[in-house]
């Protein structure tokens, strides 16, 4: 599989410069692949196998990280990434209610993407922010206290790229 929108020559100089910033140490590799993620919204093959090269380590090293942690995704995820937390906290406090809300909404299952790839949704078992719950992120924004009304509106911001107005100080 090759990244579509980088011809390979410039996608090994974007994972050198962002393995150059770590000095190729082992020990960054979390942030390493943090940051090729947060370039390409995701971690396409070609990328790892660049990453492996760059930092002279085994590509199932590279891949052994990439899959063990949740937060790392080998397809690619919406332009807008949606995140409901339905850990005890949040569940007890009907998040699954939120989360068929949006699921009816977008026309998606979470651990989907919208067919023209403006939206992925996404459940966690944890945000870490139960006192907040339910929670949902939206491009990193945390919407605590969420209801089926503040669905709409947090949408109605993430889709017509407002600054989001409701942050976690406002939410609590």
């Amino acid at each position: 599989m090759t990244v579509a929108t980088e011809p390979k020559y410039d996608l090994q100089s974007k994972i050198d410069e962002i393995v150059g910033e770590y000095g190729a140490k082992p020990t960054a590799l979390i942030m390493i692949l943090q940051d090729v993620q947060k370039h390409y919204r995701y971690l396409p093959e070609d990328a790892l196998r660049a990453v492996a090269k760059s930092m002279k380590l085994p590509l199932a090293q590279i891949y052994g990280v990439a899959t063990f942690y949740r937060t790392f995704t080998l397809k690619p995820i919406g332009k807008n990434h949606i995140c409901v937390c339905t850990g005890t906290a949040c569940h007890v406090r009907q998040a699954v209610v939120i989360v068929d809300k949006l699921e009816r909404d977008l026309g998606i299952r979470a651990g989907e993407t919208t067919a023209n790839g403006e939206v992925s949704l996404e459940t966690v078992n944890c945000l870490g922010a139960c006192a907040l719950g339910p929670l949902v992120t939206a491009n990193g924004i945390y919407y605590g206290n969420m209801t089926v009304n503040k669905v709409e509106k947090m949408m109605s911001d993430v889709l017509h790229k407002k600054r989001v107005s409701e942050t976690t100080e406002e939410a609590a």
